[in-house]
């Protein structure tokens, strides 16, 4: 049996019937860019988390940057975050000739460890960037508190955790403004690169609009340096399909998980995802930790089952970042980055797949 990591033409069927009509319709009035199905989107974004607002953008990256900008964060300053992240988050910090300051990760959840976060605060220092890896929230009540303190911003990065719920309240709705990522492998992806950012402040959100549109304030009028940083009208009208049936979606993937975490119980030497009990996961990916890394992918996929690894070095071990971080010492984000790999999840996953990469995970490590 050949399994794929990701199949995603089984959610296309699932809305295809849904969704083309709406598309064809977008094409036939040619309003491809900010037309009426943007505005309609955001609103129901922002209405699923309980944010006030919702931009959308073209990508997560762009998200990202795009709210440090609107937050002030200019050459020079300083943005604390975690070393265990996707290489986006560091680098919208740096694009703006920012300065990312990492800081190692909680073993149990992946997330920025807030008990490291303080000793890292300078007079630079303007905001924390908590990133809610895996699809499990980071603490972000300390994290808030902490920047309450410091009269910092709290950017939440929740590329992988959209949906997430955290002490009752939704991912992206817990922070001063939050980014999320909408690329097709996310658990809520649209057929392309897309993003999105929340915020409940009412200035914030409308400093964010103009930055998306070159800063504009109104046509051919620039207050801001912005850029181009707009979600096509055909992304928006499959985001808000694909939102229907999201927290179904989302209860799929959690039941996926579940089985690989019983069926894996009893391995010893073998450390499966955690969740905390204030909150849950998304299961953007199921992550397991093991020692013999490069051995377990090499039989599992001699058994037919793919893997991915969410990440293979700390952002302070990145050949760009090394130069100013020499002689820094993170060793749970070293260690994690040196054990951590990825098992198939999606919420169309076929059970007979799902069998199977049990089957063969239990073969490859009994």
């Amino acid at each position: 049996m050949s399994i794929p990591y990701l199949d995603l033409t089984l959610h296309y069927k699932r809305i295809q019937a849904q969704v083309e009509p709406k598309l064809l319709k977008v094409m036939a009035n040619a309003q491809y860019i900010l037309g009426p199905e943007v505005a309609e989107c955001e609103k129901e974004l922002a209405a699923f988390t309980g944010s006030k607002y919702a931009i959308t953008a073209s990508n997560g990256t762009i998200a990202l940057m795009m709210a440090l900008q609107a937050l002030g964060i200019k050459p020079g300053d300083e943005v604390i975050t975690t070393a265990f992240s996707f290489f986006a988050t560091a680098e919208s910090i740096s694009i703006l000739g920012a300065k990312p300051v990492f800081v190692d990760i909680d073993p149990i959840t992946f997330n920025i460890d807030p008990k490291k976060i303080e000793e890292k605060i300078t007079s630079k220092t303007r905001a924390i960037m908590p990133v809610s890896l895996y699809g499990q929230v980071a603490d972000m009540d300390e994290v808030n508190a902490i920047a309450h303190k410091y009269k910092l911003f709290v950017v939440e990065d929740a590329a992988q955790s959209f949906g997430a719920l955290y002490k009752g309240k939704r991912s992206c709705n817990l922070s001063d403004v939050a980014c999320t990522s909408f690329f097709p492998a996310k658990p809520l992806g649209c057929a392309g690169d897309g993003g999105a950012i929340f915020t409940s402040n009412p200035e914030l959100a409308k400093r964010i609009e103009f930055i998306r549109n070159h800063g504009q304030t109104r046509r051919y009028y620039h207050e801001y340096i912005g850029t181009n940083g707009r979600l096509d009208t055909i992304q928006c009208v499959i985001l808000s399909e694909k939102l229907k049936t999201y927290d179904e979606d989302l209860d799929k993937r959690r039941a996926i998980a579940a089985a690989y975490s019983d069926a894996f119980s009893s391995i010893k030497n073998f450390g499966t995802p955690i969740v905390k009990g204030d909150r849950n996961s998304i299961f953007a990916q199921y992550t397991l930790m093991l020692p013999e890394r490069e051995s377990f992918i090499k039989a599992l996929e001699k058994e037919g089952i793919p893997t991915s690894v969410h990440y293979p070095l700390g952002l302070h071990q990145q050949p760009i970042y090394r130069k100013e971080n020499v002689g820094l010492s993170l060793p749970v984000t070293e260690r994690m980055a040196s054990s951590v790999v990825s098992l198939p999840l999606y919420p169309d996953m076929p059970k007979e797949h799902v069998l199977a990469v049990i089957e063969a995970v239990k073969k490859v490590l009994k």
